[in-house]
């Protein structure tokens, strides 16, 4: 690890739910169930995980009030679908429009408030899963690999803001920074750098100081954007 990386995160003592939220948020914001998705039944997952229906319950409510999943009497519990009308501005969006320097300046944006959101609203659940990540993170990892993760971490911070508009645009933010975030991958030196601004986002998050957590997000955003032009001086 980096000398003036901060410390990796202590371990939490966190509830069977808490945990059982982490698994499936992890999984929804990394993609490993889309939307629409159904999932098993109460008594499936309680069989599965080994743990009792209250505590898959508690999860599922959870989860609910996160607006992760949707629980529809007689269809069971499914994934929910990101917003329609985000959908329709996306397809709005021309692909000059979508340059690094927008997509950027819309990160800059968006992204301090998701932070500054998060450290006043995250569950622990939610933070188990941060942890998750930035355990995977302080390894040594492919780009494509970095990037998966890096894509996860700011889509676990953008749910914890529980602001359901505001996630929907993050979503699409998501969707048009590949090309950035190849970039600002692109080497060891920048996945490390990625990985100590997260743990920095992490931290004030967890100490729930929504000032430390957008200057943060500010601080590692900029550092994307150095990094960013680093391998494309056009930028």
């Amino acid at each position: 690890m980096h000398p003036d990386s901060p410390a990796p995160p202590p371990r939490r003592t966190t509830s069977v739910g808490a945990e059982i939220v982490a698994h499936l948020e992890r999984l929804i914001s990394g993609g490993g169930l889309a939307p629409g998705a159904r999932l098993p039944s109460e008594r499936e997952l309680a069989l599965t995980l080994g743990v009792s229906r209250t505590s898959v319950r508690e999860a599922m409510h959870e989860l609910e009030v996160k607006n992760l999943v949707v629980r529809r009497p007689g269809r069971g519990t499914v994934v929910a679908e990101p917003g329609a009308r985000a959908g329709d501005l996306y397809d709005r969006v021309s692909a000059a429009e979508r340059t690094l320097r927008d997509v950027a300046e819309l990160r800059e944006t968006i992204e301090p408030k998701f932070a500054e959101l998060a450290a006043s609203r995250i569950t622990d659940a939610t933070l188990l899963a941060l942890e998750t990540v930035l355990a995977k993170t302080g390894s040594p990892l492919s780009q494509a690999d970095s990037i998966a993760l890096d894509i996860e971490f700011h889509m676990l911070i953008a749910q914890a803001s529980q602001n359901r508009l505001l996630i929907a645009v993050g979503t699409l933010a998501s969707e048009w920074t590949t090309s950035t975030r190849a970039l600002s991958h692109a080497d060891p030196r920048a996945r490390q750098l990625s990985h100590e601004g997260h743990q920095r986002i992490y931290l004030a998050v967890r100490d729930r100081d929504p000032d430390a957590a957008r200057v943060a997000m500010l601080r590692h955003l900029a550092e994307v954007a150095d990094l960013t032009r680093e391998h494309h001086p056009c930028f």
